[in-house]
């Protein structure tokens, strides 16, 4: 096995001090005086002998391992994955890595893999909270360790955050299906207390209120296709009076429609469907569906921002940021004007 080169190996070779060479491959030759041409004889060694710093050791000198923590649910789900796409590409232009985790609902392993990643001395953690662990993303913040959450917060946690206005997106899709005829709009969620949905349901509630209509809600204790997909299926043959559905997540809309084309339906003529998150399959499929697209880019930007701001400056005393961006619905055929529209107000 071949021997690995180190420091003093590159030093020995140039008859030059082991600082010096740790102090050009740190980045440190200018702050340290030394010469261009010296500090350009040890990049050329360090290149020719292909030498790679040991990470653990030099997180140990600098305190950072420039390792950022991005820890959700199921990165696989498109919301998270195209997301998690935005933040690489900013991360890597300061300089970081991102380690991808999902706790895939699961809060022991969500503990499990916060322990690691302590151990391990991360610099940040961007998540996605999972139900019940806000007392050890509590634990963290407190700890002085950088954490932005996102998607969803706890009301009672301080800590910052970057989240969409969930109520208002969903109270403003209710209003476009109302204000194109439909009368009789369910909506299919998940069992939760997390915040983004049950602002979701809070904003559709306050839309059909208003409306005058009756509202119809299916709340699924959601653990993967197997469960949402029956569940879809009883609620859209016991509510046959439905000619409109939301979907809270775009993961039960995809869901939904599978139950809908097992049903034989058709959309919009027999049930208009709109989705929460827009994601390339909704508009490439026939009908397209209408959905509610979140600003991923934007989110991205946020959070790196806040992130970059206490990773370059631990010592400063921040006010929390908890930041709230509008969505944008994007219409498509899935929702199109009934042919005989009843005047009802939203």
């Amino acid at each position: 096995m071949e021997k690995k080169v180190s420091i003093k190996d590159i030093a020995k070779q140039l008859g030059i001090s082991i600082s010096t060479v740790s102090f050009v491959v740190n980045g440190k030759a200018r702050e340290k005086r030394i010469s261009e041409e010296l500090t350009q004889r040890v990049l050329a060694l360090v290149e020719e002998l292909d030498y790679k710093p040991d990470a653990l050791a030099r997180s140990f000198r600098t305190g950072k391992t420039n390792i950022i923590v991005f820890l959700v649910d199921d990165i696989s789900r498109p919301f998270f994955s195209n997301l998690a796409r935005f933040i690489d590409e900013k991360a890597a232009k300061n300089g970081y890595k991102i380690i991808y985790s999902s706790t895939r609902g699961s809060k022991k392993k969500a503990i499990e893999l916060l322990q690691i990643f302590q151990d391990r001395h991360v610099d940040g953690y961007i998540i996605a909270l999972p139900e019940g662990l806000e007392t050890e993303v509590g634990a963290l913040t407190e700890s002085r360790k950088p954490v932005v959450l996102f998607d969803r917060y706890f009301k009672e946690l301080n800590t910052d955050y970057v989240v969409i206005n969930n109520e208002e997106s969903t109270y403003k899709a209710t209003c476009h299906l109302v204000d194109n005829g439909y009368q009789n709009i369910g909506f299919v969620t998940i069992d939760t207390i997390e915040q983004q949905m049950l602002d979701r349901l809070k904003g559709y509630e306050n839309a059909v209120a208003q409306a005058g209509l009756t509202p119809s809600i299916l709340k699924i204790n959601y653990l993967n296709a197997t469960t949402g997909l029956p569940a879809i299926m009883d609620y859209l043959t016991g509510q046959k009076q439905l000619d409109a559905v939301i979907f809270s997540a775009n993961y039960l809309c995809m869901d939904g429609l599978r139950a809908i084309r097992h049903m034989g339906l058709n959309i919009p003529d027999d049930l208009a469907v709109l989705s929460f998150d827009d994601f390339e399959l909704l508009e490439f499929i026939s009908p397209t569906i209408t959905a509610i697209a979140q600003p991923l880019e934007e989110i991205a930007e946020n959070i790196m921002t806040i992130l970059m701001q206490r990773l370059n400056n631990p010592k400063t005393v921040h006010e929390y940021s908890q930041i709230i961006l509008p969505t944008a619905m994007t219409l498509r055929q899935s929702t199109a004007k009934k042919k005989s529209i009843k005047k009802t107000a939203c």
